[in-house]
C-alpha cells in the first residue's frame, strides 16, 4: 500500500535507515548534477515533506527532523510542512551542521547521499560532527529510493540539436576553445555535470526537467577537443549524433563511473561548486590528479554573442505581446472577481502558446493574490488557490522558453475598481524608484553585482523596509531561467556570485519587491543586458544596462509626486518603447487598452 501520508513517509526512512545502521539523514533538493530545477524522479524533499519550493534541505534524526530554508520560503514551508514532524529553520542564521551537531548522539552515524551534495558540505558538515563525536557516512544508494514505492523514472525524452543560428557558435568552436583551455592549465581532460554546461557545449536541449530545457548525462571533454557523452543511448536520435560527428563519443549514461578508470594517472579538472562529491570520490579512487578549478563553461556561457542577444530581444518582444493580451484581459475579467491564481495562470500560458514558437514555460508561473503574493515564490495549487478579489494586490511572475531565448517577468496589479490604499502605493512607488535607479546605472568594468545591489534598495531601506533575495539572477539562452555566475544581490561570499565581476554580455534580472506577510507582495522585474557604454566626457571604460523586457507596468500604483523629473522621464520613454514594441503585435480591444497603459505620467 502506498504511504499518502507525510508522516508515515517520515516512519519509512526512519525504519529504513535503522536497517542501516544510520541514526540520521540528509535530504536535499537536488539530483547528481547540482541543479536547480530537477527531475520528478529527484524529488525527493518534495515527497517526504510536502514542501514545494525550489531551495531546501531536511535533516532527519530518530526522534527528531527540521527543514533549512532561506528568506524567499520562510512562509511557504511553515504552510507546507507539518510543524509537528518538523521544525523550521531560516539559513545562513541557522545552520544544518550546527543543527545536527546539537541534536545528535556521540557515535551517531548520519547518512548522506554523495551524488547530491558537493565535496565542500560534506566535509564542513563531517568536521562540525566529528567535533561532537559523530560522523557523516556516504550512502551507497539513496534510503529514500528505497522506500518511495512510485517513485516517477528518469525521462527518456530524446535530446534535440539547437540550431547554430541561435546558438552563435558551433559545438566544435566550443570543444576546442575548452581544449585550448585544458592545454593552457597542463590538464589532460574536463569532468562537466551542470547539465546547462553540457548542453551549451554539445549545442543540444533536451526535455528531462520541468521548464528547462537539458538531457539528463554527463560529458568529458579531452585535450584535443574530443568529448565521451554519457547519456541514455536510445534519447539520442540520429540527426543530434549526426551533428556532434565524430569528435563526440556517445555512451551510455550507466558507463559513467566505470569510465573514470580512463583518467587514471591523468590531470583532471573538476568544478568543487558543480560537481558531486561521488565525482571526487571517483577521480580519487582511480589515481586522477584533481585540479579543482571552475567549469569552464560557465562563463563563456554567461556572456551572450551576437546572435544569443539578438535572440533575447526578439524572445522578449514576442513575450511581451502575451503579456499585454493577459494584462488586457486582467483589467476586464479580475474586478469582477470571476480570476482565480489557477484560472489567471492557465490564461496566461494560453496567450504565450499562441506564438507557435513557445517551448515551454521557463518556470512554474508564481500567480499570488492578496496574501499570497507575500511568498516571493510562492507557487499556487488547488489547495491555496486564491481569488483575485476586487480591491487587492495581485502579483504574476512568468517566463517562456523560446527557442531563441528564455523570458522571465513580474509584474504587479492593482485590482479594482477602487482606488489603491497609500501605504501600497507609497511601496509600490518604492520598489519603482529602486528598479530604475538599478536600470540607469553605470559602472566600471570589474564591478560585481553585490556593489549595484543597493541601488535598487535605497528607496526602501529610507524608510526602514527591504526584501528578503537577490535583486537580480543571470538568465541563460533557451536555458535555465536562473544562471550563474553572475548574481546582483547583497554579498555572500564567493560561491554566491555577488562577487563575480559583470561583464558586457551577461543578462540579469532587475526585480526588487516589498513583502507585507499576510496582506500583499510587490515586485517589477524585467531583464537586462550588460552593455558597453560611452559616458560623454567620461574617463576610461564603462558599462551599463540595456532593457531587454518591455511590458507596461501599473500606473494605478504609482505616486507621482514620490518620483523625481528624471525617474518621470525613464517612465515616459520606457512606455513610449513598450507601445513600440507590442503595438504592431495587437489590436481592437488590446491596442486601446495598451494606448491608455502607456500614456505619459
Amino acid at each position: 500500500m502506498l504511504m499518502h501520508t507525510h508522516e508515515a513517509r517520515l516512519d519509512a526512512l526512519r525504519k529504513e535507515l535503522a536497517k542501516r545502521d544510520l541514526d540520521g539523514f540528509v535530504v536535499p533538493i537536488s539530483d547528481e548534477h547540482l541543479s536547480e530545477y530537477v527531475g520528478a524522479y529527484a524529488q525527493r524533499l518534495a515527497w517526504l515533506t510536502g514542501f514545494g519550493g525550489s531551495a531546501g534541505s531536511a535533516a532527519v534524526l530518530a526522534h527528531t527532523a527540521a527543514m533549512f530554508v532561506d528568506g524567499r520560503y520562510t512562509l511557504q514551508v511553515r504552510e507546507q510542512v507539518s510543524g509537528e514532524l518538523y521544525e523550521c529553520k531560516s539559513v545562513p542564521d541557522d545552520s544544518m551542521a550546527d543543527w545536527l551537531a546539537g541534536n545528535v548522539q556521540e557515535g551517531a552515524r548520519i547518512g548522506f547521499d554523495p551524488w547530491l551534495h558537493t565535496r565542500g558540505w560534506a566535509k564542513a558538515v563531517g568536521k562540525k560532527l566529528e567535533a561532537v563525536g559523530a560522523q557523516l557516512v556516504p550512502t551507497d544508494g539513496n534510503p529514500i529510493d528505497a522506500v518511495w514505492e512510485d517513485q516517477p523514472e528518469r525521462s527518456m525524452a530524446p535530446a534535440f540539436v539547437q540550431d547554430e543560428a541561435n546558438a552563435g557558435r558551433s559545438s566544435a568552436e566550443k570543444r576546442g576553445e575548452i581544449a585550448e583551455w585544458l592545454k593552457a592549465e597542463k590538464l589532460d581532460a574536463v569532468v562537466i555535470s551542470a547539465l546547462d554546461s553540457v548542453a551549451w557545449t554539445l549545442n543540444i536541449r533536451g526535455a528531462d526537467v520541468d521548464h528547462t530545457p537539458v538531457a539528463l548525462s554527463y560529458l568529458m571533454v579531452q585535450a584535443d577537443g574530443t568529448a565521451d557523452w554519457f547519456i541514455a543511448p536510445e534519447k539520442v536520435p540520429g540527426d543530434v549524433a549526426q551533428a556532434l560527428g565524430n569528435a563526440v563519443r556517445i555512451r551510455s549514461n550507466d558507463e559513467f563511473s566505470a569510465a573514470f578508470a580512463e583518467l587514471a594517472g591523468k590531470r583532471v579538472a573538476s568544478d568543487p561548486a558543480r560537481n558531486v562529491a561521488a565525482i571526487f570520490e571517483r577521480l580519487n579512487e582511480v589515481g586522477a590528479e584533481i585540479v579543482s578549478t571552475d567549469d569552464p563553461v560557465v562563463l563563456p556561457k554567461a556572456i551572450k554573442n551576437a546572435a544569443e542577444q539578438q535572440g533575447h530581444r526578439d524572445a522578449q518582444h514576442r513575450d511581451a505581446a502575451a503579456i499585454a493580451k493577459f494584462l488586457h484581459w486582467l483589467s476586464v475579467e479580475a474586478p469582477t472577481g470571476s480570476v482565480d491564481e489557477l484560472s489567471a495562470v492557465d490564461r496566461l500560458a494560453d496567450f504565450r502558446r499562441e506564438s507557435d514558437l513557445l517551448r515551454d514555460l521557463s518556470f512554474d508561473t508564481i500567480s499570488g493574490a492578496g496574501p499570497n503574493g507575500a511568498s516571493p515564490h510562492y507557487r499556487v495549487d488547488e489547495d491555496s488557490n486564491r481569488q483575485l478579489e476586487p480591491n487587492s494586490v495581485y502579483l504574476v511572475d512568468s517566463g517562456g522558453q523560446y527557442p531563441d531565448g528564455t523570458t522571465d517577468i513580474t509584474r504587479t496589479i492593482w485590482v479594482g475598481p477602487d482606488s489603491p490604499p497609500d501605504e501600497v502605493c507609497d511601496r509600490f512607488t518604492r520598489v519603482l524608484k529602486g528598479h530604475i535607479a538599478l536600470d540607469v546605472q553605470t559602472f566600471p568594468p570589474g564591478t560585481p553585482g553585490s556593489a549595484l545591489d543597493g541601488f535598487a534598495r535605497q528607496h526602501l531601506w529610507m524608510a526602514g523596509l527591504d526584501y528578503a533575495h537577490g535583486t537580480g539572477h543571470g538568465v541563460g539562452s533557451f536555458l535555465g531561467v536562473h544562471e550563474g555566475p553572475q548574481r546582483i544581490a547583497k554579498p555572500r561570499g564567493a560561491q554566491s556570485g555577488t562577487d563575480q565581476p559583470l561583464m558586457a554580455g551577461m543578462i540579469l534580472s532587475n526585480e526588487p519587491g516589498y513583502y507585507k506577510a499576510g496582506e500583499y507582495g510587490i515586485r517589477i522585474e524585467n531583464l537586462v543586458l550588460v552593455e558597453e557604454r560611452q559616458i560623454e566626457g567620461g574617463e576610461g571604460e564603462w558599462l551599463g544596462f540595456e532593457t531587454l523586457t518591455f511590458a507596461p507596468i501599473d500606473r494605478t500604483l504609482v505616486r507621482r509626486e514620490l518620483l523625481s523629473e528624471a525617474e518621470i522621464a525613464w517612465w515616459n520613454g520606457y512606455h513610449a518603447k513598450v507601445r513600440d514594441i507590442i503595438a504592431p503585435q495587437v489590436d481592437g480591444d488590446v491596442l486601446a487598452w495598451l494606448e491608455q497603459a502607456c500614456e505619459p505620467l
